[in-house]
């Protein structure tokens, strides 16, 4: 809360302004408005940004523009196909990782705690991943775009 010349509160000036203060508080203010040339050109600075932000016109953006979905069937066949890829690629290299660690390490148990933290960030991803199919049907935001 910041004071102006006279112990005035300049907050008081945008509530009057948004016409939010109670009878008594705005006849102060409109008072002190009339009295102080400091505040008064506050007040008309506050109006012309209020007026500036409410004529403000957005441009929004088209419907179809955020949408991720495949737009036809054979793009929809290649994302699966490259998530399937994707997918069977991660199986072969951890796959082999365990291979390495089981055959070649001569510490098994460091090279155990050193994938530890890789296959719990799998369980994690395939327990959201679960949990994302699993209510994709009946998901009620879906369709939301905007």
């Amino acid at each position: 809360m910041s004071d102006l010349h006279h112990g005035f509160d300049e907050t008081l000036v945008s509530g009057y302004l948004d016409g939010e203060l109670t009878q008594g508080d705005a006849q102060k203010v409109r008072i002190h408005l009339e009295d102080c040339a400091d505040c008064r050109s506050l007040a008309d600075e506050l109006n012309r940004i209020k007026e500036t932000t409410m004529s403000t016109e957005f441009q929004l953006p088209e419907d179809n523009q955020w949408d991720e979905a495949p737009r036809s069937a054979s793009s929809s066949l290649l994302r699966s196909f490259g998530w399937a890829i994707g997918a069977l690629w991660l199986v072969v290299v951890f796959g082999y990782m365990f291979w390495l660690m089981a055959t070649e390490s001569e510490d098994l148990f460091a090279a155990v705690l050193g994938f530890g933290f890789w296959f719990a960030i799998i369980l994690i991803f395939l327990s959201v991943l679960i949990d994302r199919l699993k209510t994709r049907k009946t998901d009620r935001y879906r369709e939301v775009e905007k």
